[in-house]
């Protein structure tokens, strides 16, 4: 892998995880060579790469997409996060370091010092991806990221919806998850992750304008 294909992957995961290119919204291999300046080799190249990840789509003919997910296919998808997460975090829990612990209460202290919805969605997946950093199962934490991937912009959407009257809710799950995890107790946290996850998916079924559906 070129260092141009990791550049250009990188250029583009931002601005898909940021939300400036939309679900449904084609990505163009001539139009991103122009902006970044490369030729259209390592541009394929990030585009197979974001595929694996989750974030585009290639339909034939008609080239590279950013998936539109309907709220069936979202609901499954957190379903499967309520069944894997858990998994990935027992299987990282035993080999997380006190310095993961520590930067897990630094993360959301900042949260709670009152974020804006783009801070808050990036320090809320660096506090769930980092309490499963050390799971040592790569086909496991790949299908993991894949699936916070595909979901973040329904996220963002719900929590644009929702505002910060809820934000509180979160604050709490987070840090029984934190004490779950210091006391390196498996079963509580893998139930307060389950939980967690559940409660959003439960509250993204009562928002269908999410997803662009009555």
């Amino acid at each position: 892998m070129t260092v141009a294909t990791q550049r250009i992957a990188a250029h583009l995961r931002s601005a898909i995880l940021g939300g400036h290119i939309a679900p449904g919204e084609r990505v163009r291999q001539e139009d991103v060579a122009q902006e970044l300046g490369a030729s259209r080799l390592p541009v394929r190249e990030a585009l197979q790469m974001l595929a694996a990840e989750g974030m585009i789509e290639h339909e034939p003919n008609k080239g590279a997409r950013v998936p539109w997910l309907s709220m069936r296919e979202v609901d499954v998808m957190y379903k499967m996060r309520e069944q894997l997460e858990p998994l990935a975090l027992s299987e990282s829990m035993p080999f997380l370091t006190p310095g993961d612990l520590l930067r897990l209460e630094e993360i959301q202290d900042e949260i709670e010092a009152g974020v804006e919805v783009e801070q808050f969605l990036a320090l809320d997946r660096e506090f769930h991806l980092r309490t499963y950093s050390a799971c040592g199962i790569d086909h496991l934490t790949s299908t993991v990221t894949r699936l916070w991937n595909s979901t973040q912009y329904y996220r963002r959407a719900f929590m644009h919806i929702s505002g910060p009257s809820r934000r509180w809710v979160v604050n709490a799950e987070h840090r029984l998850l934190m004490d779950a995890l210091g006391r390196r107790d498996e079963i509580d946290a893998g139930r307060f992750l389950a939980g967690h996850i559940r409660r959003t998916r439960i509250e993204l079924n009562r928002h269908p304008e999410v997803f662009g559906e009555d």
